[in-house]
């Protein structure tokens, strides 16, 4: 049974259960502090396929695919389908899963839209729409930066404020069986901080993770204290500093206990990335690789993983508007 509880953070009764997990990154991202850790590397930027935009369709795919394996589970096992990208309509989703023939609802919320579909996907099988759902999300360097920044062919100078859009993807089955769990969810409110310069995302996102956060202490009565870690994704480096400086101001320590998403998978000295990693597979694919796999082997029993999205698109970039932000909470569970 799902509640909602305080000002909108839902708990679920029975605990829907993430039944299998995987993730499929690319090159550059395969070679940072994660190497090793992801369930296929597909070092072609292109992977094989005619243009950017199918690549990021190949890696949604091939995630989806190694899920599923994992699980046991074939496609016609999995009721529906909640996937997103950064791509404008969410094509590398739609083409990415097409062949699967399972019922799908596309997501969209920028980075943060991992923990959409994990929320989406715990409510529909908490409730019993669905026994089996499956959540896949991802982003492509060479496609997003061509869609909202310039040609590659341009050469554009990147500021120090600039992130690094992750090329990987993440999916995760979500069902009855497994001993991680979906305790509860917190969606995010839109946030606007005037940030207007799209190199600079991670400012813009901190002030919607800082209000999810404060949220969902408050509904459930909570600390931070009372968790093992909290993992937000992806402010980078910018974006964390401010994330630390609001919650300290409402007397909340992050201290030890934070991390990011963008931070995890890049070396930032060594791959010259600027402020960190982003793009919607980032935090999907840290989530899949490193975080639930630490939550299954007992490194860690009780998480906060609050994905965060800035929802600009080229059109309102080139008009000089604000960037207006949301995040997501998840709070994740060793049963």
């Amino acid at each position: 049974m799902v509640k909602r509880i305080g000002a909108g953070t839902l708990t679920f009764e029975n605990i829907p259960k993430l039944a299998s997990f995987a993730a499929v990154a690319g090159k550059k991202e395969s070679e940072g502090p994660l190497k090793g850790l992801f369930d296929m590397v597909i070092s072609d930027s292109r992977g094989g396929e005619e243009t950017f935009e199918d690549a990021e369709s190949r890696f949604q795919r091939e995630a989806a695919r190694l899920a599923m394996e994992k699980s046991g589970l074939r496609a016609e096992d999995i009721d529906y389908v909640f996937a997103g990208d950064l791509l404008n309509q969410c094509v590398g989703s739609s083409f990415g899963l097409k062949e699967f023939n399972i019922p799908y609802l596309g997501q969209y919320g920028a980075c943060s839209t991992m923990a959409q579909n994990l929320a989406v996907g715990a409510v529909f099988t908490e409730s019993g729409a669905a026994k089996n759902a499956l959540c896949v999300t991802s982003s492509h360097f060479c496609a997003a930066e061509r869609q909202y920044r310039f040609p590659l062919e341009y050469g554009a100078v990147r500021t120090p404020t600039a992130q690094w859009t992750v090329t990987a993807a993440g999916a995760c089955v979500i069902g009855s069986a497994g001993d991680i769990g979906i305790k509860a969810a917190t969606a995010g409110k839109i946030a606007d901080m005037q940030i207007t310069d799209a190199n600079n995302m991670g400012a813009a996102m901190a002030a919607a993770a800082a209000d999810t956060i404060l949220r969902f202490l408050r509904d459930t009565d909570t600390a931070l204290t009372d968790y093992d870690a909290l993992f937000t994704g992806d402010l980078g480096e910018v974006g964390s500093d401010i994330l630390r400086d609001l919650l300290k101001r409402e007397g909340v320590d992050i201290g030890g206990i934070h991390n990011d998403c963008g931070l995890m998978i890049f070396d930032r000295e060594a791959q010259d990335v600027h402020a960190g990693g982003s793009g919607a597979g980032c935090c999907a694919s840290v989530l899949c690789s490193k975080l639930l796999p630490d939550i299954q082997s007992g490194a860690l029993k009780n998480i906060l993983f609050v994905a965060t999205g800035a929802l600009l698109s080229a059109t309102t970039a080139q008009q000089g508007k604000s960037i207006p932000s949301v995040a997501h909470l998840i709070n994740i569970i060793r049963m």
